[in-house]
């Protein structure tokens, strides 16, 4: 594996970390495969911020589950197929649009030198 210069790691194959072995600690996340997002999913579209409105927090076509709800379902070992079998109002444009909108917070983010 080698280490890109941004810092990130290269070496996935086949959609998993490793040749798909299990050795990636993040694949109990995503179930060992890579959940595919795309910058280009226009998430101002699906995710909704109103004050008053599960305290203002993002959440998915102004229902009351929230960006946070879903990636707590993630963390907690969920796959997206299974979210998508228990809340069947989502879809997978909806889980991808919490992947774009959580990145483009992140590149967003900023921290100041210390």
């Amino acid at each position: 594996m080698e280490e890109w210069k941004d810092g990130r790691m290269e070496g996935w194959k086949n959609g998993r970390m490793g040749g798909g072995d299990g050795s990636d600690p993040n694949s109990a996340l995503t179930g060992g495969r890579i959940l595919n997002y795309s910058a280009d999913v226009e998430d101002s579209k699906i995710i909704t911020i109103e004050p008053g409105k599960r305290s203002g927090k993002p959440r998915i076509r102004g229902m009351r589950i929230t960006v946070q709800d879903v990636f707590e379902y993630l963390a907690g070992g969920m796959t997206e197929d299974q979210i998508l079998e228990e809340f069947p109002e989502l879809t997978r444009e909806d889980i991808n649009a919490c992947f774009a909108f959580a990145a483009d917070r992140e590149r967003k983010l900023f921290v100041a030198p210390a």
